[in-house]
């Protein structure tokens, strides 16, 4: 491919993550292309820079190309900075929700090195090892179910002394692809150095199992959880659950409907709460009772034929009571909501109106952070985005876990 093509492809790529194209059958190539751009925009302004430098000193230089690369380039820096800034999103959105004295609470106040963005870490977005966690992988929580019943726990190498909080990974896909190993890694990696332990589950998928199989799955999970974590240094009384997409549906699904026996067949006593949910760009409208077309293409086009393999006509209450947005009563747990403003695959505007719900039903807290110029799946690998939002999640989740601890009577909490 000569210069001039690689620098249109690039503008293309560059053009799409600022500003992606519209339209739910596009969706997903929109959402594919934007998301590395904009997560990859420094490896990829790297590239571009030294690209445009060797034409530049050759004899066949092409100023269409090299100004295509300026132009590529600029954008690219843009979308470098636009990332910095979700770090003073999220924080704006806990102190907000939360108070400014919410880091009080936490066991230290985090210094400037902890909140500014780790160029090291993220020379390769793709290693996401870290020599003080040990994982532990497929274990069995419903075995029946073969690999889609596994289970990996990630907990500190040389964990503290008493239970740790503990935090379940929901990946997303659809619904229908996906596995344990492959999302919410960066954010599990980081909070077990830090003392949790976290477990990230796979479980059944469309269309081979249609719906209620996933959060039937997840309550089994969670039930899992409360009877064996503690064997893992865990503390089965917290528990906090996050995930994104799919995931990020069935977190708050699952948060909301606790002990629901439809969804706990065969283990209908199990404690299925949680103390506090993290969805991430979840899906919380699958009814369309928004209205929102993007919903309601959704509801059609692909929920119903796949994942309910019914239709809407034919069985209304199926998808209204998978939808998290008609399941919020006052007693929700805490929330925490991300979602990015730019999101080709699931309307930012059913995060707001969802946000807007739980503020108005639930007696808990509810933070909000809508991070600009975020795509879907803003977290699956270190980038820029993801550091931030991992570390702005860290401090959400230790406030929390030293609130509840205070909450039950142990004062003299310990750093984890």
């Amino acid at each position: 491919m000569s210069f001039l093509r690689r620098q249109i492809v690039t503008a293309a790529l560059t053009a799409n993550a600022i500003r992606p194209v519209p339209g739910f059958r596009v969706g997903i190539p929109a959402f594919l292309a934007g998301w590395l751009t904009g997560e990859l925009a420094p490896h990829l302004l790297a590239v571009t820079a030294a690209d445009a430098a060797v034409n530049a000193a050759s004899r066949r230089r092409s100023r269409a190309g090299l100004a295509l690369a300026a132009a590529s380039a600029a954008g690219l820096g843009f979308l470098i900075d636009q990332s910095r800034r979700v770090q003073t999103a999220a924080e704006t959105a806990l102190t907000e929700s939360l108070g400014e004295d919410y880091l009080d609470a936490l066991d230290a106040r985090p210094t400037p090195a902890d909140l500014a963005t780790p160029w090291r870490q993220l020379v390769n977005p793709f290693r996401v090892r870290n020599i003080a966690v040990e994982v532990e992988r497929d274990i069995a929580y419903a075995p029946e179910h073969g690999k889609r019943g596994l289970l990996d726990v990630y907990h500190p190498v040389d964990p503290a002394v008493g239970r740790a909080p503990v935090l379940l990974q929901v990946h997303g896909g659809g619904w229908s692809v996906g596995s344990k190993d492959q999302q919410g890694i960066p954010l599990m990696q980081h909070l077990a150095a830090k003392g949790w332990v976290c477990v990230a589950i796979n479980y059944r998928l469309s269309p081979r199992d249609a719906f209620p199989a996933h959060i039937i799955d997840v309550k089994r999970a969670i039930a899992w959880i409360r009877e064996h974590i503690e064997e893992y240094g865990g503390d089965p009384a917290y528990v906090a659950i996050t995930g994104g997409s799919a995931g990020g549906h069935l977190t708050a699904l699952a948060a909301l409907t606790p002990g629901d026996p439809a969804w706990q067949p065969g283990f209908e006593h199990a404690d299925t709460s949680v103390q506090v949910a993290v969805p991430h760009y979840g899906v919380y409208d699958l009814a369309g009772c928004t209205g929102l077309r993007s919903a309601v293409q959704m509801r059609d086009a692909f929920l119903a034929p796949r994942i309910f393999q019914t239709s809407w006509e034919e069985d209304p209450e199926a998808f209204e009571a998978a939808s998290p947005l008609l399941r919020i009563t006052e007693d929700a747990p805490d929330f925490f909501v991300l979602h990015g403003t730019l999101d080709s695959l699931v309307e930012v505007e059913q995060a707001r109106l969802f946000v807007e719900k739980l503020r108005s039903v639930s007696k808990r807290s509810v933070v909000y952070a809508e991070l600009p110029g975020a795509q879907h799946a803003f977290d699956v690998f270190p980038s820029i985005r993801s550091a931030h939002v991992v570390r702005a999640i860290d401090r959400y989740l230790h406030w929390h876990w030293n609130l509840y601890r205070r909450e039950q009577g142990d004062i003299a909490v310990s750093s984890q």
